[in-house]
């Protein structure tokens, strides 16, 4: 645990930069277009992300077939009422508490 979660209480998760990860844009439109323009011309690189790991790429690869597979395994009537309850939380009454 970090010196910053005890300070806090709690424990803290994420804390460290993400590595591969480039710096956010500006939020200021002039230093933005700046930005733009520097890296249009040239005079600043921008950065890309690094590639994945294995270990990431594995859990990608799972990721992507997940849905369509568990859509597959299930029968057209469980796959209904499955969407029927999807569509009664999204579109049934918000009532706050």
């Amino acid at each position: 645990m970090n010196k910053a979660a005890l300070e806090i209480g709690r424990h803290v998760a994420h804390t460290g930069i993400m590595q591969g990860k480039r710096p956010k844009r500006p939020r200021d439109p002039a230093q933005l277009a700046k930005l733009m323009i520097d890296i249009a011309s040239g005079e600043v690189e921008e950065s890309h992300p690094a590639d994945l790991s294995a270990a990431q790429q594995f859990a990608r690869e799972g990721g992507l077939k997940g849905g369509k597979a568990r859509a597959e395994r299930l029968s057209p009537k469980r796959r209904s009422e499955i969407a029927r309850l999807a569509a009664k939380k999204r579109w049934g009454s918000s009532k706050k508490k």
